[in-house]
């Protein structure tokens, strides 16, 4: 019998999880306790043939045979139609069918009208001792769900007693034998005895299904936070590998012009700029690291203020107008003057990569950064002129160290600047979307809607969390 998979771990999944597989749990044993109650009513029958009149005898048999039948259908139809369910639909089916159990022991308690003091004490006692064991079967097959043994226990108890007081007091006046009374004290411990055993039972079956919840749930958490170390290890492996990769170039470009000027110092002029522009390029990975560090270690401070967007636009231009003159670019600056609700640091930071982005992957043209009103809402845009990015690749480029093997001449990339920038995005909430066409150029809007600061710190956690799961 397939049990239901376990839920996200909390006290009262727990508690409900545990109901749905006692229920499971008692009814896996009801076709072996079905084949035994109707073994015993055959031998009650067999016994009490000749003693007692058949009418009573066969009408209590038919009853028993039609109970069983009731169960019997309701047993085909769990395994047919709600075994494979969930928790929810199994407790559903029992609670509709749960008083075929006391009805069965109904059943049962009456036989003491076919016996008690209607029989020879031999009959009888076998009579007693079926009863006896049957009692104590149902206290091993529904011990699971407590209700629905004590409920049986009770009833069969109950039913007994009414029919022995009923002979004892009503019919023979209290004139009957003296063992009847030691009959009756012996039902009534026995009874309690089997309710007191039954709950120990049960109280076992419950501890240990609580035990196999809470063990599942400790397995998955161990899985996940195996999975999360491998993932780690990869994703340090990784990064190792591709910052490995992107330093070696411009370290190795600065051995050889520090090699150079020291062999040839009338090349300082010359060597002087590419001495320049390499240890730019270390400063720039070192910041992606920096940054991608922070990010990973959940150890962003957000500082949530009004921003002037035209400020820091122009902030922006003084840092890579230089940069876009030198490769022969235009660099062009459209502002619309207004202020967003954002962190001032990471929106520069998110800026200045998608701007030094273009910069980069674009040979010939320029560069327009412009900022554009939706209402009370800023939109800032960044086009360029260069290589564009065909739709296949336009997902990826936001992952960490993936660069477009398409671009030819843009080794120098390190595959962090776009991860960043979406990785902040989110953070803050500004929307970033994309349009491109290859060989025609690229625009990036980021719209600065108000950064809410809790919800934002939020995200990052969701973020992390995400990235790294269970930890």
């Amino acid at each position: 019998m397939k049990s239901e998979t376990f839920p996200p771990a909390s006290p009262s999944a727990e508690a409900h999880w545990v109901e749905g597989e006692l229920v499971r749990s008692l009814l896996r044993t009801q076709r072996n306790a079905q084949t035994l109650g109707l073994l015993l009513m055959a031998v009650i029958v067999g016994v009490l043939w000749g003693d007692v009149s058949p009418v009573p005898l066969a009408a209590w048999a038919l009853l028993g045979v039609v109970v069983a039948g009731w169960r019997l259908w309701i047993l085909r139809r769990y395994e047919h139609e709600v075994m494979d369910q969930g928790t929810e639909e199994i407790l559903a089916f029992f609670r509709r069918y749960r008083l075929v159990w006391p009805a069965s022991a109904l059943v049962w308690g009456l036989t003491t009208m076919l016996y008690f003091d209607r029989s020879s004490l031999a009959d009888q006692f076998i009579c007693w001792l079926a009863m006896a064991g049957l009692a104590m079967l149902s206290i091993n097959s529904l011990s699971s769900q407590l209700a629905t043994m004590r409920a049986s226990l009770d009833t069969m108890a109950a039913a007994a007693l009414a029919v022995m007081g009923w002979r004892m007091v009503v019919q023979l006046r209290l004139q009957g034998p003296s063992y009847h009374w030691w009959l009756v004290a012996l039902l009534l411990v026995f009874w309690q005895v089997l309710r007191h055993s039954g709950q120990q039972l049960h109280e076992t079956h419950r501890r240990n299904f609580e035990l196999q919840f809470r063990n599942a749930q400790l397995i998955d958490s161990l899985t996940r936070q195996t999975q999360a170390a491998l993932d780690a290890v990869e994703i340090k492996n990784r990064f190792l590998a591709s910052a490995a990769h992107d330093i070696r170039q411009p370290v190795h470009a600065l051995g050889l012009y520090a090699g150079w000027l020291g062999t040839e110092p009338e090349l300082v002029h010359e060597l002087a700029p590419k001495i320049v522009e390499s240890t730019k390029a270390v400063n720039q990975l070192f910041d992606s690291l920096f940054d991608l560090a922070r990010l990973d270690s959940g150890k962003i401070r957000l500082n949530v203020e009004s921003v002037d967007v035209s400020k820091l636009l122009r902030d922006l231009e003084v840092q890579y107008r230089p940069l876009c003159e030198a490769k022969g670019l235009q660099f062009r600056l459209h502002l619309c003057p207004g202020t967003a609700v954002s962190d001032p640091i990471l929106l520069q930071r998110i800026l200045g990569n998608l701007i030094s982005n273009a910069v980069k992957y674009t040979q010939e043209g320029g560069i327009l950064v412009a900022s554009r009103c939706e209402g009370n809402i800023l939109r800032v845009e960044i086009w360029d002129t260069g290589l564009g990015i065909a739709a296949v690749h336009q997902r990826e480029i936001f992952r960490e160290f993936y660069k477009v093997p398409t671009h030819a001449g843009t080794s120098e990339g390190f595959g962090l600047g776009l991860y960043i920038v979406a990785r902040l995005t989110h953070i803050l909430g500004h929307p970033l979307t994309l349009q491109s066409r290859v060989g025609r150029g690229t625009v990036f809007r980021l719209r600065l809607l108000p950064t809410d600061a809790r919800a934002a710190q939020e995200r990052s956690v969701r973020s992390l969390e995400q990235m790294v799961p269970g930890r």
